[in-house]
């Protein structure tokens, strides 16, 4: 009885969060995609195996992956795909746990941000995309 206004809009709290959950995802890979090269040349710096090969991986992870799940296209099996994504780009791009200073810092923002944003994934990987997606159509 307490939920039933959030029973009721479900669909589109589910809706809303897929959005918001993927926003970072496509601007980010959206960047990569218009700026490959660019991308290229990061993961090399990075010290990512295969540069070309992950700026690629990169690219179809955050943006156009990024897309499917918020049009509700394949949802949670994406989902779970994207979360182990998210982990791997943790551990490779913000091991703070091998940095100092200021950088230990930020690293460490970020790795959590990316331990939060897997939560989130694999709750929408569990709940699924809700009434207005492809999925349920």
């Amino acid at each position: 009885m307490r939920y039933t206004l959030f029973e009721r809009r479900k669909d589109e709290l589910i809706l809303v969060a897929r959005i918001l959950l993927m926003i970072l995802f496509l601007i980010f890979g959206w960047s990569k995609l218009t700026s490959f090269s660019g991308t290229v040349g990061f993961m090399a710096s990075e010290g990512a195996p295969l540069p070309m090969v992950s700026a690629i991986i990169a690219v179809v992870m955050e943006f156009f992956v990024g897309i499917a799940i918020v049009v509700g296209f394949y949802t949670r099996p994406l989902a779970l795909i994207l979360a182990v994504y998210t982990l791997g780009t943790a551990l490779i791009g913000h091991h703070f746990w091998t940095m100092t200073g200021d950088a230990h810092i930020a690293n460490m923002i970020n790795f959590y941000k990316n331990i939060s944003i897997m939560g989130g994934l694999l709750l929408l990987c569990v709940t699924g995309p809700g009434r207005y997606s492809i999925d349920r159509k």
